[in-house]
């Protein structure tokens, strides 16, 4: 150690000289001249010794390492609260976008509903103006129709004159008494 450190302040010394005592010698050129104090600062720095690194093989193969019980119950614990969380955060995601979307459709039904208001008022305001007496005599009256006279009036519920005109009926035939039933 002692002697790196003489050899440190001898080079040190001499690249002082250099630099500051005395001009670079005429006859060196300039790139000579800084190489070589190039290659002084390079050993100053290093010391006296060169670097030399050697590599090691290590064959870590029969090693084996052993299990840690507490760590792996902090690693177990560890993940049981992230999937809580996680599944936790999943359920408020899932309820939130199902809020949004029956929002939308409700409004859509309401939509929907206020649409089919107006076209029921729509309908119920033809209706009434295609059904309107007044109007009706005039349609009947503009193909020839009259008012009926009381001898064209019929009444379903009322019993047949004699010689009057009789309704149509469906009835149904009488059975013989001794018959089998089906």
């Amino acid at each position: 150690m002692a002697t790196q450190a003489l050899v440190m302040v001898g080079i040190r010394q001499q690249v002082r000289a250099r630099q500051f005592d005395c001009e670079p010698s005429p006859e060196l050129s300039q790139a000579e001249w800084n190489s070589s104090l190039y290659a002084v600062q390079q050993r100053a720095r290093r010391g006296p010794t060169p670097e030399v690194f050697y590599t090691k093989h290590l064959d870590n193969s029969r090693l084996r390492t052993e299990a840690d019980p507490a760590r792996a119950r902090e690693i177990r614990t560890f993940v049981a609260a992230m999937v809580v969380l996680f599944v936790l955060v999943m359920v408020y995601v899932v309820q939130h976008f199902q809020s949004i979307e029956a929002g939308y459709r409700i409004e859509s039904q309401k939509q929907q509903l206020e649409e089919l208001d107006e076209q029921n008022r729509q309908l119920r305001l033809t209706d009434a103006q295609l059904n309107a007496p007044l109007r009706l005599d005039q349609y009947a009256r503009n193909f020839g129709m009259d008012a009926p006279g009381p001898s064209q009036l019929i009444r379903p519920d009322a019993t047949p004159a004699d010689g009057a005109p009789v309704l149509a009926r469906a009835v149904a035939p009488e059975r013989p008494t001794g018959a089998p039933q089906q």
